[in-house]
């Protein structure tokens, strides 16, 4: 185990920087800290999420994903390092399957909504996709893992099928987009 914070405020991001886990100090604003700001934004809505459901077997799924993203910000926070396995991108595949096969087949685009529970999965998938091109921008100037970037994109396809599954448990039909409305 790493070392505790005793102190929450240090001072030493006053100057417009950041550590990372190395010591190494960058710019707030770099690529690193945007898409580890973005991983951890992600894993916020997804506890949010957490919170507005009553089902344990989502319940227990995104508990896990949480665990995941907080690796992935370790490791994007340490150059060079990766922490998600293939097993991880197959485990959410396998989950994407299974969801999938509950829901009847799209053939309309669907509008974030329904229950709470969905609206705020629709708002996890969107950050999702955001950390996945976060991740890319910073991988275009120093490489990220490919299982990390595979993760982030199953994640968001999972997002959107959980948020379908929320909805059918829940009662609720998709929020079909309508051509005449729009």
């Amino acid at each position: 185990m790493g070392n505790r914070l005793s102190k929450l405020y240090t001072r030493t991001g006053d100057d417009g920087t950041s550590g990372l886990s190395g010591g190494t100090r960058i710019p707030k604003n770099h690529e690193r800290m945007n898409a580890m700001g973005t991983v951890d934004e992600l894993n916020s809505v997804i506890g949010l999420m957490v919170c507005k459901l009553d089902d344990q077997e989502l319940i227990d799924l995104f508990v896990g994903i949480q665990h995941d993203l907080f690796n992935i910000g370790g490791e994007i926070s340490m150059p060079g390092h990766s922490f998600i396995t293939e097993s991880k991108i197959t485990d959410l595949e396998a989950k994407i399957d299974y969801f999938n096969e509950s829901v009847s087949p799209l053939k309309d685009f669907i509008l974030p909504g329904g229950s709470e529970g969905a609206s705020v999965c629709h708002m996890a998938r969107s950050i999702a996709r955001r950390a996945e091109r976060d991740v890319v921008t910073l991988h275009q100037a120093d490489p990220v893992s490919d299982t990390t970037r595979r993760y982030l994109n199953r994640l968001s396809d999972l997002l959107f099928v959980a948020a379908r599954i929320i909805n059918l448990r829940l009662g609720h039909g998709d929020v079909l987009w309508k051509k005449e409305l729009a």
